[in-house]
Parts: C-alpha cells; structure tokens; sequence
C-alpha cells in the first residue's frame, strides 16, 4: 500500500478515518489524564495537608488546575505538531500548502482556540489556589485583573492566550508554507512562558533550569506533536505518509538527542543529590518519566529499522498500530510532565547569600587574570549555540569533502575562530565576573558584537550552506536548502539587510539598550542576558555582513562605500563610551546593589572603566576589518583583472588581433602613419 492507498481516489480519507481519528485521540487523552491522577495521588498533590482555620481553594481547583493545563499543554503540543505537518513535513507546490497541509493548518486553527480557552481557566485556578479562594469567589473581585497584569505567572498565561488566539485567526487565511512556519514558530514561542515562571525560575541553579526547561519544551513539543499529527495522517489514510515519516524520523532522532540533554540538565539545576531521585515524590515522578522517554527512544530506533522502511512496501498498517501505542506513552508521559509541575522539587538548602539568590552562584573572589581563567562557569545557552555553530559548519564541510568539492581552509579557521571566542567569553569566568562587573560585561559585549561576528562572517557560512545541502526530492518542494534561499530572498532581510538599516541596528540598540530602563530589566533576568547575547551576535553580524560579507546579499557595497560605512560607524562606539566615563550616575544601580560586592572599585568607577573598554576597544575590530577588506579589495581587482585577460585572448584568437581595442587602434594608427611615409 503506497502513501495513497486507502484514500477514495483524490486523496479524501476513507470513509472510516475520522472514527479512527477519534478513537486515537480519546486513547492519547486517556493515557494522559490517568497518568496525571495516578502522579498525583502517589506525589501527594491530590490530598494536601489542610490545616484548619487556613484558607482552602476547595476540591474544584486542586483538580481543576491540573486538568486544565493539561489540556493547554496538550492542545498547545498538538498546534504545533498540526503546524509542523503542514510546514515541513508534507510536500508543498512552489511555496503554496497542498490540500492535506491545509487541513491541517485548519485544524491548528481550531486547537488554538482551544489552547487559549485552557489558558484562561488555568489563569482562573491558579489565582483561586494563589489565594486560597474558591473559583466563585475569584470571578467575583478584581483580583482576576491584577493577576493577570502584575504577577509573573498571570502575565505568562495573559501572553499564552493573547498569542494562541492570534495563531487561531491568522491560521484561518494561511495557504503559503512560509505563513505556516511563521505560526510554527509563534506556536513554539507561546509554549514557553508559563513554564519559565515556575519551578525552573526559583531554583537553586536558576540559569540551568530556565534554559533546560525552555529547550526541553521546544523539542518535546516538535517530537510529541509531530508524532501524533503523523499518526492522525496514518490513521485517516492521506497521501504522502511516506514522506512526512521519513521526515519526521529525521527530526525525531534530533528531539530525542535534546530532550534527554536538557531534562538531565533540568534535573541538575534541581537536585543536589542523586538521593533524592529515590527519596522524594518529585525524584519518583523524573524516574517515571525517564522510563517513559527510554520508551521512546527504543520504539523510535524500532521505527527507524523495520517499520519506516517497510511504508515503501505497503506496511503501513504496522507503523499505524506500533505509531499509535508510541503516543499513548507520549501522552502518558505529557501527563506525568504536569503531575511533576504540580509537585514540590525537594528542598534545598541554600547560602543566605543575596548575590547567590541572584546570580545562582556565590559572589567570586577579587578579580583577576588568573580567576578569569579558572572560574569557568557553564552557560546552556551559550554552550548548545556554540556546539551548534561548530557541528553544523563542520558536517557541511565534511560534506564537501566526501563529494570532492573544495572548501577554502581560511574561512574554517575564521569560523573556528569565532566559535571559540565565544566559549571563551560566554563560558570562562569572563562569564562569571560579567553580572558583577560592568566593565567585564562591556568587554562581553563589545566582544559578542564586534569581535565574535567578523570571523563568523569570513566564514561564509550560508554559501557553504547552499554548496552542502541537497535540493528537495520533489520539485516545487521546500528543503532546508530551499527554505534557506527564501529566507535570504525575503522582504525582512532584504529590509534589514540594506547598509543603511544594518549601521543603524547596530549603533542605535547600543544606545538605547544602556540609556533607556532595558538595560535594569535584562540585567535582572537569565532571559534578559540571553536576549542581549542574541542581540549583540545578530547585530554584529548583520553590520559586518555589509561590510565585509563573503556570504550573497541583497545590497552589494562598492569597496569605497565600505570603507565610508566602516570609518562612519566606529566613532559613533567611541562616542557611546565617553558617554558612559561622563555619567554621574550608575547605570542599573538596582542590580549592582542588591549583589553587595565588597571588594574592588566602587560601581561608579567601574562603570567608567566599562566606557573605557568601549572607546577604545573599537581599534582592534576596525584593523581586522581594514585588513579583510583589503584583501578582498585586491582579490575582486585581480579576479576581473584575469577575467579581462580571458575575455582579451578570446578576442584575439576570434579576430586575429591582440583583444586591447586601445591597443588595436593604435596599432592602427602606427600602420597609417607608415603607409603615408611609404607613399611619400
């Protein structure tokens, strides 16, 4: 039975597909709200100790709460793996949605709706259980209002339902694949809010557990939702299973990979002995779920060796029945997910220590070269960008190289390069001094911005990219290599790619990031610190992209309008740091205080060190780049000028002549003028 086998001719599902539909997603619900009742019975949150003369929520909210997000978590899985079909999975026809994706964006359409009214009735239970009040009586005040606009967890759930309803209506008029990937990426980016307000945020490792569980969630939401779309399409018999299964397989070895990597490291940031894991009712909830995903990945590596391959011969019943009982356990484990965020981590016994509540360590001693080289400090974040950055780049090399193509060695040693500073300045104890110092977190920056982004660009990573990807099977398809090449030809890069846009990216943000409240308020948050390493890199690169870009662009600058871009912007920088010597003021004086350093400089003093660093550490990144561009300067010359010897002999060996029309007609002229003198 072929991907189409099954259908009713035009690849309409058969006439038993929507009850198959149906009994799969009542066994998937099934297997997660009784993995959620029996979580919480055996952790103890279904009947809590209630002491009398305290206020009580009552029975309709310590159910209530739980069952409701899990229904926003499941709803919210389920749009993004509706989305992910309908984007990446199933074949497309030159950028538009075939007739099965647009179901399925239809269907994203309808879970969001659902996924915001979940939202809404968690929002609801979650202030009843914050104050102790029965439902009735939250909906009567104000308070429902307050939460949702002052407290952190009523601002997350606020955002969840703001942005599902914004996917349930934009996915009503998405018919292009890259409208759906938009809302993938919308979809994937509403999962995360409410879980970066609860445990991950208040523990011990506070860094660790909000990156882990951010990650956690991303890739669980693509392998969970994916895998259950897919067997919707299995079950209701449409075209193209084929495909889309061996895509997802894919992408699922992908998930797998990072689910367990970042549940071990959420699991680190919380627990500080391996004790506990027997111990504790949270430690027995993460070895249920961890047998769960062992599970998972042996059913995984079954589907990779007998049934995907047994789809090309007609097998699809197999993958249908092994398919199906693989989400009953994903599910179960979406329960046992939800039944682990309602239970306790077990205490832990912290330093009373304010900078230790802050920072997630304690305060390190006087700084030092020496200190900055040994007190490394582990950043997530930084550390999967960095083995992503050098995995990726190395595997399209090797690529190359196993198909006889050439790759310049110079442009793997800029990447290289820049990979490893930024390990270095992301996860030495530059790293660590960075939150305490405002000078060393100005040397971070300057580094992450103007530093870090040449060398990634010499390393022309998107022409390597295009040379080592592989076009799509099917033509009209979109591939990595194809969703590439739209990107690159899109309005939004074309727009911020102008030189113009770019140079203005980067000096603007700097000053609006140090002279507005952003700075305070990214300081205060792990969040904050990511979105300002994310900027500095982009806007770095964006900048040196026009400058000196190996890589295509949508504006090309003439050498002599590169140099005028490059020698204008630079002031600007060191304007910015004789800004920050003059200031009379500490800027993110909050921070800094709270940190209680007593050693070194006052904050004021090292905050003018800082705009030291930033005047003058703009001459090492100009020089580098004079030097880049110019050698390119002197390549592009060289190339046209042997493209103008090529062109030459060929017209020389065309008409007999030496291919310099100025040489020819003067020659010319010389044969006149002793024509003449013979005649006289």
């Amino acid at each position: 039975m072929s991907g189409r086998a099954g259908s009713n001719g035009g690849g309409e599902p058969a006439p038993d597909g929507n009850g198959r539909t149906v009994r799969l997603a009542l066994a998937g619900a099934g297997a997660a709200v009784a993995a959620l009742v029996i979580a919480m019975v055996a952790g103890g949150a279904a009947t809590p100790r209630i002491i009398p003369g305290l206020p009580d929520q009552g029975m309709l909210t310590r159910w209530g709460l739980p069952l409701s997000k899990l229904v926003m978590d499941v709803t919210g899985v389920l749009t993004v793996g509706a989305l992910l079909a309908a984007a990446i999975l199933l074949p497309s026809d030159k950028g538009l949605l075939g007739r099965p994706a647009l179901v399925y964006v239809k269907a994203a359409s309808w879970l969001g709706l659902v996924w915001a009214a979940a939202a809404a009735a968690t929002m609801v239970f979650s202030l009843s259980e914050a104050l102790g009040m029965p439902v009735a009586d939250v909906l009567g005040g104000d308070e429902l209002t307050s939460y949702a606009s002052q407290v952190s967890q009523g601002i997350a759930l606020t955002l969840v339902v703001l942005f599902a309803v914004a996917i349930a209506l934009f996915a009503r008029g998405a018919i292009t694949v890259g409208s759906a990937g938009g809302l993938l990426v919308l979809a994937l980016a509403t999962l995360l809010p409410p879980a970066l307000t609860g445990h991950s945020a208040s523990s011990p490792n506070h860094d660790l557990a909000t990156t882990g569980v951010a990650v956690h969630l991303v890739v669980l939401a693509l392998w969970v939702g994916g895998l259950g779309v897919l067997c919707a399409h299995a079950v209701r018999r449409q075209p193209h299973l084929e495909i889309a299964a061996a895509r997802f397989s894919a992408l699922a070895l992908w998930c797998f990979l990072g689910t367990g990597l970042s549940g071990l490291f959420s699991v680190l940031a919380r627990l500080t002995s391996v004790s506990e894991l027997f111990t504790s009712a949270y430690g027995a909830l993460l070895l249920a779920k961890t047998a769960a995903f062992a599970l998972l990945g042996a059913a995984g590596w079954w589907h990779r060796r007998r049934t995907l391959p047994g789809l090309a011969s007609g097998g699809s019943r197999t993958f249908v029945r092994f398919a199906t009982g693989e989400i009953v356990v994903m599910f179960a484990a979406v329960g046992l997910a939800v039944a682990l965020s309602r239970t306790a981590p077990p205490p832990a016994i912290l330093p009373v220590d304010r900078a230790f509540e802050l920072l997630g360590y304690t305060m390190p001693p006087e700084i030092s070269l020496a200190n900055l080289a040994s007190l490394w400090w582990f950043d997530l974040f930084s550390g999967t960008l960095a083995a992503l950055l050098g995995g990726l780049y190395l595997a399209g090399v090797v690529r190359l190289a196993r198909r006889g193509d050439a790759w310049p060695w110079g442009r793997t040693a800029a990447w290289f390069t820049g990979v490893l500073i930024l390990v270095l300045a992301t996860q030495s104890g530059v790293a660590r001094y960075a939150k305490v110092l405002f000078s060393v977190h100005m040397a971070e920056h300057m580094t992450l911005s103007m530093l870090i982004p040449i060398f990634l660009v010499l390393g022309a990573p998107v022409t390597l990219a295009l040379r080592a990807l592989k076009p799509a099977v099917r033509r009209g398809d979109r591939g990595p290599r194809e969703w590439l090449t739209t990107i690159l030809h899109s309005r939004f890069v074309r727009f911020v790619g102008h030189p113009a846009i770019a140079t203005a990216i980067f000096i603007v943000s700097t000053y609006a990031l140090y002279f507005t409240p952003l700075f305070a308020e990214a300081m205060e948050e792990h969040l904050g610190h990511i979105a300002m390493t994310v900027h500095f890199l982009v806007s770095g690169c964006l900048f040196f992209w026009v400058i000196i870009g190996v890589d295509p662009a949508p504006h090309k600058l003439p050498h002599v309008a590169r140099l005028v871009v490059l020698f204008v912007t630079m002031p600007f920088h060191a304007f910015f740091g004789i800004a920050l010597m003059s200031m009379g003021t500490v800027l993110a004086a909050g921070w800094y205080d709270q940190l209680g350093r007593t050693w070194g400089e006052s904050s004021l003093a090292d905050q003018r060190t800082g705009g030291a660093i930033a005047w003058g550490f703009g001459e090492i990144p100009t020089l580098i780049v004079l030097l880049a561009l110019a050698f390119q300067w002197w390549r592009d010359d060289d190339r046209r000028a042997r493209r103008a010897d090529r062109r030459a002999d060929a017209v020389a060996a065309r008409t007999g002549g030496s291919g310099d029309a100025e040489l020819d007609a003067y020659n010319d002229f010389l044969a006149k003028l002793d024509k003449r003198d013979r005649a006289e």
